[in-house]
């Protein structure tokens, strides 16, 4: 390692070094030891090899030294070039013992990476939709990524890099004595001069770093906003494009200003540390040729001790440094550790079992309940704030009670946040109730598997969403193992058979973010088809048609009619002109019931039900044929 990397290596730790102090952590560090316990061997591998490496980088300056002896005084021929030989060989093993060293460090890290990722990712799976509401997208994938890749390096570069530089110094400092202990003290003296510039140095372009990362990230968010579909149309519907382009420009300048501002600094830092290398390996050539001279001091051995001196300065340097390593890697630890130690709520009963069998009862016996509060289900580091919000916890649905037989029809209306996706969502065991029961076929939904229920209940939303995929793929979330006969069969019943069979790929047309190449009703009709091709015993249609014209809706119509036949079903609905025909009609306001019954008989009441009709069909003259 050249004293230039060395120096570069020094600004890259005390640059990106952790903001808080942070003492060691037993536990975090025991954690991380169950994550490398599977790559045992591959460590173990990898630090003999580090260590027999860096034994082969102290060989060679001496055998550098000898060759000069002989050389001087005049050896013969053959021994030269046997030592010449014996420079090449350590230097074949050394690049071989490098590939492996490389191949194993990757194997190790991206190993860890793997479990990391893969434990985060499905642990995050687990959690409750009020995680997600509440956590910035960006800082969870940052987790993910950063996190995890940081967390990585504790094993694949910090670890070795320890015991090899322990390695290397301990022989460095040994050789360097026992050829002369006065040049040895000299290097020794003037290590300060390396160390102490790299960490003020260090601070000053950690400080300006952190500020380029923070108006990096101001500008990724402007783009990503910016770039989605409805930020795009956002912008062109206010006439915005000049005004977003100059403050784009505006912060892209401040990021090109911090960016030359570190590049002057780094460069500057690396030119004064190498010079100061130079000097010291001149002094090195100076007071050994001096001692070479008086006969105290063999000229293979300056030559050796001035090719040591790097050996001896980058060790020290990096292990002056490797608090900050371990720190940076506990930090990292800790992060990933933080979402991993966020209990989900919804967690299957060890005695759990499958919904039974049959055509399904759905039941709500007095439920009661309240949305978590913050700290159940988020931190304050996914909202990007200094404490989380304390309010939650209050009750919303206070005492609901229901019953939807086989085959029946339930509809829930009411005002806007009334509770009534509240209660879809409690159905779908999106959450848990604080009192009372909710069941299926007389079986508490805690005390099923969420696997069956996920296969009972079957919810299509108002936002219709879909991944950036094709059609096939989005459906096929339902029934991965669907054939194609069945998914244009769902696709046919969703009235959607004629319009995806003109699309020149079919099946594998793309929809894009969010599905908005479809239109609102073809993505509302594409999330029912899905429902078809998954086939529940109970739908659940939360506002399906909220959104929609005339036209679209009554596509929808004819495909939610088709979805619901057969089925026990639960429809929340903001059209009234939509569930005339349910069985029951309950309407919900402030968490209660207040009113249940068919359409006639709640208009007959001229209650809240009547009130919401004639409000919504005022203009229409629809209250007559009512």
């Amino acid at each position: 390692m050249t004293i230039e990397s060395v120096a570069w290596n020094q600004l890259y730790r005390q640059a990106n070094a952790p903001d808080e102090r942070r003492g060691f952590s037993a536990a975090t560090a025991r954690r991380m030891l169950r994550f490398a316990r599977p790559h045992r061997r591959l460590l173990l591998g990898f630090l003999v090899f580090s260590v027999v490496s860096a034994v082969l980088e102290v060989a060679n300056p001496l055998l550098a030294g000898r060759v000069v002896d002989h050389i001087v005084g005049h050896s013969a021929a053959r021994v030269v070039v046997l030592l010449a030989v014996a420079i090449g060989a350590l230097a074949v093993v050394d690049a071989a013992l490098g590939i492996v060293i490389r191949w194993l460090s990757a194997r190790i890290g991206e190993g860890l990476i793997l479990d990391l990722r893969t434990s985060v990712f499905d642990h995050v799976q687990k959690m409750p939709i009020a995680f997600f509401t509440r956590t910035r997208t960006g800082a969870l994938v940052s987790r993910l990524n950063s996190d995890v890749i940081g967390a990585q390096r504790a094993f694949s570069t910090t670890l070795s890099g320890v015991v090899t530089n322990i390695v290397t110094l301990l022989l460095t400092l040994v050789v360097m004595v026992q050829l002369s202990w006065q040049i040895t003290l000299l290097a020794l003296i003037m290590l300060p001069l390396f160390m102490i510039p790299a960490r003020r140095m260090g601070t000053r372009v950690a400080v300006i770093q952190r500020e380029g990362a923070q108006l990096n990230a101001a500008m990724s968010t402007q783009m990503t906003e910016r770039f989605s579909a409805p930020g795009a149309t956002l912008v062109k519907l206010f006439g915005r494009p000049r005004h977003e382009s100059a403050e784009f420009a505006l912060r892209a300048g401040r990021v090109r200003d911090i960016g030359v501002r570190t590049a002057m600094l780094q460069t500057t830092f690396v030119t004064a540390l190498t010079l100061v290398s130079a000097l010291a390996v001149a002094l090195v050539y100076g007071l050994g040729g001096w001692f070479a001279l008086r006969g105290q001091l063999n000229a293979g051995a300056v030559v050796s001790l001035s090719l040591l001196l790097t050996r001896l300065y980058g060790p020290l340097t990096a292990l002056a440094s490797a608090r900050v390593d371990i720190m940076s890697a506990l930090v990292s630890f800790e992060r990933v550790f933080e979402i991993l130690d966020l209990e989900p709520l919804i967690q299957d009963a060890p005695d759990a079992t499958e919904v039974p069998p049959g055509p399904v009862t759905v039941e709500f016996d007095d439920v009661r309940f309240g949305y978590p509060a913050a700290d159940k289900v988020s931190l304050a580091s996914l909202e990007d704030v200094a404490t989380l919000d304390t309010r939650g916890g209050e009750e919303v649905l206070h005492g609901i009670s229901l019953r939807a037989e086989p085959g029946q029809m339930i509809a829930l209306v009411g005002s806007s946040g009334a509770g009534k996706s509240t209660i879809a969502q409690l159905l779908s065991r999106l959450y848990d109730v604080d009192s009372g029961a909710v069941r299926l076929n007389g079986a508490d939904v805690r005390q099923l598997t969420g696997r069956s229920i996920q296969t009972t209940v079957g919810l299509v939303t108002q936002d219709g969403h879909l991944f950036h995929d094709t059609i096939g793929a989005n459906l096929r979330l339902a029934r991965p193992a669907a054939t194609e006969e069945e998914i244009w069969d769902a696709l046919r019943r969703a009235r959607l058979g004629d319009l995806i069979g003109s699309l020149p790929d079919g099946l594998d047309t793309v929809v894009g973010e969010r599905g908005y190449r479809l239109s609102g009703g073809e993505r509302q009709r594409l999330t029912i088809a899905r429902l078809l091709l998954e086939q529940p015993r109970v739908v659940v249609l939360d506002e399906a048609t909220a959104a929609l014209d005339s036209t679209s809706e009554a596509a929808v119509q004819e495909a939610v009619a088709e979805a619901l036949t057969g089925r026990t079903a639960l429809v929340i609905a903001h059209r009234l002109s939509t569930i005339r025909n349910a069985d029951q009609i309950l309407v919900v306001e402030s968490g209660q019931i207040v009113e249940r019954g068919t359409h006639t008989d709640l208009l007959a009441r001229e209650g809240r039900y009547a009130e919401l009709y004639h409000t919504q069909f005022a203009d229409q003259g629809d209250t007559v044929a009512a």
